[in-house]
């Protein structure tokens, strides 16, 4: 009788988790066949000429050049739930980058962190987890408690972490983002942030620090408990249900986010054919139409984005140096060059054309600006890259000339 109550008891938690997901709880059944039909509806192009999308939040971008090539009510402020996490993740990596932690370093769990509701990973008060496992937690089980575990070893307190967090924000430029936690519990309404941002703070994430892809590409892991009530372990299950869909892309990450208040978010990053793409989803109605339009807007850059990355940038004579101790300055390049055609244009027609300054004069800085290199397809410029001095070259004094009258005078 004890196990047949158990079960049935076990049913009933089973469905009321699956048809009620709490506050940042990620549900972690879905449906491939249905989501694949819902974003086969959401093909029709609408009015605008874009992909029909059922969320009223949303924007695509690609993740080299930053440009935004779909976009919904990019602007408007909401509740990220779990998608807050990524400027926690931007964070963590930043620390590790560092050298402040390391990923073997060993975190102790506070009582704080414990009480975390939501998506969790069950932490409970003094469990020590490393860092690297705690990475885990996060990105593929939305470890709220996990977040916490994290904000309070690299800042002491969450309070102080979140600081850093509005502050590398502001940093990205996302000016429409406030947070008050480092997990997305909070739902004052202060803290908001958009579609726009979203993309923003994914694009860093894993343009700087593209190992987060070893993570997000999980799609279950076990990790061990070790506790005052012994071993066991503890299976993570990615939020993510895009990674077992059938795409015709690569999906490889990066954060999901749900709560009754933000509904269900997504940031979404794929790639194919070299070019990444990003898609942010926000207050999609259900988990399935977030990874349904998703979908959608990634098929839709895919079926019309086409990247041009320059991989022979022209060679660099050195420069005439004015009045300096020598009388030339080699040059470098200021950046790479990709450029994002939407329009399906023939990159082999691109023109390249260096535009040097005749001289400079010292005292010359290194990086100082020194020309540029211009790129240009059917007449019309479509980017350039500085040229700048690859060395110092400080100004040449009366005892310089002396010296070099004197060694051509011995020659």
């Amino acid at each position: 009788m004890k196990r047949v109550t158990a079960f049935v008891l076990s049913c009933l938690l089973l469905f009321s988790c699956l048809c009620f997901p709490a506050a940042g709880q990620e549900p972690d059944v879905a449906v491939a066949s249905d989501m694949i039909i819902q974003a086969e509806e959401a093909k029709k192009v609408n009015a605008e000429g874009g992909p029909a999308l059922q969320s009223p939040s949303a924007v695509l971008m690609e993740a080299s050049t930053g440009q935004i090539i779909y976009e919904k009510n990019a602007d408007e402020k909401r509740s990220p739930a779990s998608i807050t996490k990524i400027m926690t993740l931007i964070l963590i990596f930043d620390a590790l980058d560092s050298g402040k932690i390391k990923l073997t370093d060993e975190v102790v769990t506070s009582a704080h962190a414990k009480s975390m509701g939501g998506s969790q990973v069950f932490l409970e008060e003094g469990e020590v987890q490393t860092v690297d496992t705690l990475i885990k937690c996060i990105v593929i089980a939305s470890g709220n408690d996990a977040s916490v575990a994290m904000a309070e070893y690299i800042a002491g307190t969450e309070d102080e972490f979140v600081k850093m967090m509005n502050e590398r924000a502001a940093g990205l430029g996302m000016t429409n983002t406030h947070f008050e936690d480092c997990c997305g519990l909070t739902e004052s309404g202060t803290h908001v942030t958009t579609a726009r941002d979203i993309a923003l703070m994914s694009r860093e994430l894993i343009n700087k620090y593209p190992q987060i892809h070893n993570y997000s590409t999980i799609w279950m892991e076990n990790i061990t408990h070790v506790t005052k009530q012994g071993t066991k372990e503890f299976g993570l299950s990615n939020t993510n249900k895009l990674l077992k869909m059938a795409t015709n892309f690569n999906v490889t990450g990066l954060k999901t986010g749900s709560t009754s208040v933000a509904k269900y978010c997504l940031s979404a990053t794929a790639e194919k054919d070299g070019v990444r793409l990003i898609a942010s989803i926000m207050a999609a109605p259900d988990y399935k139409i977030r990874f349904a339009d998703a979908q959608t807007l990634l098929n839709f850059g895919y079926a019309n984005c086409k990247l041009y990355e320059d991989k022979e940038m022209l060679p660099l004579p050195e420069m005439v140096v004015d009045n300096g101790v020598v009388d030339q300055v080699p040059l470098k390049y200021g950046g790479s060059f990709s450029y994002l055609s939407l329009k399906g244009e023939d990159f082999s027609t691109i023109e390249k054309k260096l535009e040097l300054e005749p001289s400079v004069s010292a005292p010359v800085e290194e990086g100082q600006k020194a020309g540029s290199l211009i790129y240009i397809l059917g007449g019309k410029k479509i980017g350039e890259v500085p040229v700048l001095t690859a060395e110092a070259v400080r100004e040449a004094k009366f005892t310089d000339y002396f010296k070099r009258l004197w060694m051509a005078f011995n020659l």
